[in-house]
């Protein structure tokens, strides 16, 4: 099954939001109608679709109600520890399960980086990110990372130790990204919106024109 629409680059100040919530057909639209233009939801860690992640199903409710959509696949429990083959599993798992969906190849799939144990070293860290970059690039999608909070590598190692051209800047405390810069900028979100929790997301073009790939109709 392909999903319907194209790859579309994100304009910039386009509001949308992620959630790690099954988005329905009606709540989609009402993300639609007030103003929000795109979505982003969460892929299985492992190979093939876990309960609450997104299916092919949820993915035409939401394209059909008018918001782009983009897959970011789930981070590991909070103290994970990062190795290249790591990386390599996770990303060619996050690669088929967007295939699976639907996605047209080009389309950005996001790695979430966060919550890596204290005692992890720059290096490994830098080797799963890459190992995992290697792995969604192989299959024809475009990665982006998501850095959040524990991502134990500073603005220059995002920048210039890895291979990601597409960044995510999450709404917890993060190095600013030299150079590049962010292609989204997330703000939490307190309160549930449309009976969901979120956070809201912002993109912008980063300082080499840069911007987010998403699957739009």
């Amino acid at each position: 099954m392909s999903l319907p629409g194209s790859i579309q680059s994100a304009p910039s100040g386009s509001l949308g939001f992620d959630a790690d919530t099954v988005i329905s057909s009606s709540v989609a639209q009402q993300f639609a109608q007030q103003g929000y233009q795109f979505c982003l939801r969460y892929l299985s860690l492992g190979a093939g679709e876990d309960p609450g992640d997104l299916s092919p199903q949820e993915a035409v409710n939401i394209l059909t109600a008018g918001l782009c959509l983009m897959p970011v696949q789930h981070v590991r429990s909070p103290g994970w520890y990062p190795t290249g083959a790591l990386g390599q599993q996770d990303g060619a798992n996050a690669g088929d399960n967007a295939l699976a969906v639907g996605f047209p190849l080009g389309v950005n799939v996001w790695c979430d980086l966060e919550g890596v144990n204290d005692s992890a070293t720059a290096q490994q860290v830098i080797d799963y990110c890459n190992s995992w970059f290697n792995a969604v690039s192989a299959l024809g999608y475009v990665p982006g990372l998501y850095v959040g909070e524990n991502a134990i590598l500073t603005g220059d190692q995002l920048y210039y130790d890895l291979a990601f051209q597409h960044y995510w800047q999450s709404c917890s405390e993060v190095p600013a990204l030299p150079v590049r810069g962010y292609q989204m900028i997330q703000t939490l979100v307190q309160e549930p919106v449309n009976g969901i929790g979120i956070d809201s997301d912002v993109t912008q073009t980063d300082n080499e024109g840069g911007q987010a790939l998403w699957l739009g109709r």
